[in-house]
């Protein structure tokens, strides 16, 4: 039996396929180590979003090679999408498909159950990626190219994953996908709404829901069935994340981002009306090669308009093989400038919205520890409170406490106990 060592990086899909890998090792008898030094094989589960990521992903593999005796897999969407570049790097590591890494690693050995399966991540959260891939063809992305179309297993088996790491006690679940708003599609029919409804209905326990990526497209179409389905489930986070890249729909149209800027306006204006408050998460691209200084106007504009309390501003950057890399690029100075610009108006608009939450009682379910004997937890809106002195009150991942909310720190709550018998 292999003793492996993992290392993930990037998104909560990677982290997810990480664990189904470390399940179907454990189940075949073999056993994790904490170093690569101790290891017969270790396992780099790569992210190639930005190029600072995919030197950091290079850099880390050929370190992996050159200093540890195990054997290197190396796997997840850089692998896939530019196999090569760890070829030409001269790092001698096997180039695979997460779902080839288990056999690989058992080399046709049979499975043996052994203890330590549980399908719990994070301590108390639940990873559970309900399909691979997409239906979008983004001209500036390179994840399309390992992941492909979408792919999505029936309702009922992930219905099934879910009830078993809520069994195995998982408190949040977080249901996580390259893009979770077109789940069905290659059956016909977006199904996102009907397992989410499953899943409140079905399974016994006390358990959140955060719903992870979904393009503004596949959202659109189902818009109101899903904001009703939010609405009448308690067990699902009010939020939701939806990346609208730009607020001009002639860079859209560059970027093929299949949806326009009205329609993701009209998704946010569906949530607003059935939901008393929830939190809207976006992502913002900036310095693509066809923007002009209007589009990014727009941009700023549409920002200070919906209000988003999670942002994620990204400088655009090339990556090999898409259509955008062919496009002559702006200065670097000048996406310099227009992210900073960006950034400071995202401060100013989570900043607001955290003031707005000071004074106010929150039902926090705190899912991990913190710094300085703090915990941190998520309202029913996954808004991120810090609890200062949690661990010294006896608070503890997968507890919920009532919080009220007596400050912040711009990008999170700060929040005291109401009382500790609330505690579960």
């Amino acid at each position: 039996m292999a003793r492996y060592h993992i290392e993930t990086y990037g998104c909560s899909a990677n982290r997810g396929e990480s664990r189904e890998i470390e399940r179907a090792l454990r189940d075949g008898g073999h056993h994790p180590v904490s170093t690569p030094e101790e290891a017969d094989v270790a396992i780099l589960n790569t992210c190639t979003v930005i190029e600072t990521t995919e030197h950091r992903m290079l850099r880390r593999a050929r370190e992996l090679d050159e200093e540890t005796p195990a054997e290197l897999v190396v796997t997840g969407c850089m692998a896939l999408a530019q196999g090569d570049q760890f070829r030409e790097a001269g790092i001698d590591a096997e180039i695979l498909h997460w779902d080839e890494v288990p056999d690989h690693v058992r080399n046709g050995e049979c499975p043996t159950a052994t203890p330590g399966t549980d399908p719990i991540v994070d301590g108390v959260i639940g990873i559970l990626p309900i399909a691979r891939g997409c239906m979008s063809d983004c001209s500036y992305c390179i994840t399309k190219r390992a992941t492909g179309k979408i792919d999505s297993p029936p309702v009922e088996t992930n219905v099934q994953k879910a009830r078993s790491l809520v069994h195995a006690g998982a408190k949040e679940l977080r249901i996580t996908g390259q893009d979770t708003g077109v789940y069905g599609w290659d059956d016909g029919e977006r199904k996102l709404h009907v397992l989410l409804e499953r899943i409140c209905e079905e399974i016994e326990g006390e358990f959140r829901i955060r719903v992870g990526m979904a393009n503004p497209k596949g959202v659109y179409g189902i818009r109101e069935e899903l904001a009703a389905v939010f609405a009448e489930h308690e067990q699902i986070y009010n939020f939701l994340h939806i990346p609208v890249q730009s607020g001009s729909d002639d860079v859209l149209a560059e970027m093929r981002r299949q949806h326009t800027v009205e329609e993701f306006r009209e998704v946010v204006d569906t949530f607003d009306s059935r939901l008393d408050e929830w939190t809207l998460s976006t992502d913002f691209v900036v310095g693509f090669p066809t923007e002009e200084d209007e589009d990014h106007r727009r941009s700023l504009s549409l920002l200070r308009e919906t209000r988003p309390a999670k942002i994620n501003v990204t400088r655009f950057s090339k990556r090999p093989g898409t259509d955008a890399a062919k496009l002559k690029g702006l200065g670097g100075q000048q996406k310099k400038n227009r992210s900073s610009e960006m950034t400071d108006v995202k401060m100013d608009v989570v900043g607001a919205i955290h003031e707005e939450m000071v004074g106010t009682e929150r039902d926090v379910l705190v899912v991990e520890d913190g710094t300085d004997e703090s915990v941190v937890g998520y309202d029913r809106a996954y808004r991120q409170v810090a609890i200062p002195g949690g661990e010294r009150a006896g608070l503890e991942p997968g507890d919920t406490v009532t919080c009220e909310v007596t400050g912040h720190n711009t990008v999170y709550a700060l929040g005291q106990p109401v009382s500790l018998a609330t505690t579960q």
